[in-house]
């Protein structure tokens, strides 16, 4: 019997059906495999501070020292050591950088912000606290009028004692010369306690406000 003339479709078909075969038996001896889209490698236990404010640990200090800005978060009403990155008995650094320039200073409080342009800021707390009961900066001025707007600055912003602060400033505008240790009365606007302790003496050319933040009571 004479056998029929293949079709051309079904001569494609079998062209078709060599090419897969040929491309399978290669893929077999090439041992190839599914691919999937590669994941992004992670990495535990990071210690880059990819926040906005500053950590206190030796690595958060030198970049304080080296930025010259300080961004504390009190959002809570007070500073915790674990978020600053220091152990549970730190008594937390000192930071002075008179000799090299003034520090951008914010805390970031419950109602607004509390910043200021210094050179030297203190952490107090003990080894039983889990955070510190206060943070301390120094401001500075140059000249009675400096002095006496940075006091008016501090009543405008953080709700401390107005009466208390311009009672302070007659008497000593009535004698510049004098010397004093005072402090007003606090303020409690941005949700924590904003204390000027002032430390005049007119004989000097610098004067300086020592500025105390704590947690409300």
């Amino acid at each position: 019997m004479t056998p029929f003339p293949d079709s051309a479709a079904t001569r494609l078909r079998r062209q078709a059906a060599v090419v897969l075969l040929t491309l399978a038996a290669g893929c077999a001896l090439a041992g190839c495999q599914n691919s999937s889209p590669a994941t992004e490698p992670t990495t535990q236990g990071s210690t880059v501070n990819t926040s906005e404010y500053s950590t206190l640990d030796a690595a958060g200090v030198a970049a304080i020292r080296d930025s010259k800005t300080a961004k504390l978060d009190m959002t809570s009403g007070r500073l915790s050591k674990e978020a600053v990155r220091v152990t549970q008995d730190s008594y937390g650094p000192e930071i002075n950088t008179r000799d090299s320039g003034k520090i951008s200073l914010t805390i970031t409080a419950p109602t607004g912000e509390i910043s200021g342009e210094t050179d030297r800021i203190r952490f107090n707390t003990t080894d039983k606290r889990s955070d510190f009961s206060e943070v301390t900066y120094f401001l500075t001025a140059d000249t009675p009028e400096e002095y006496f707007e940075l006091i008016r600055d501090g009543v405008d912003r953080y709700g401390i004692s107005a009466d208390s602060a311009e009672d302070w400033i007659s008497s000593t505008q009535a004698d510049p010369g004098s010397k004093s240790d005072f402090s007003i009365t606090s303020g409690r606007s941005t949700g924590l306690d904003v204390n000027y302790d002032l430390r005049y003496d007119g004989g000097k050319d610098t004067q300086v406000i020592i500025v105390h933040v704590r947690p409300v009571s």
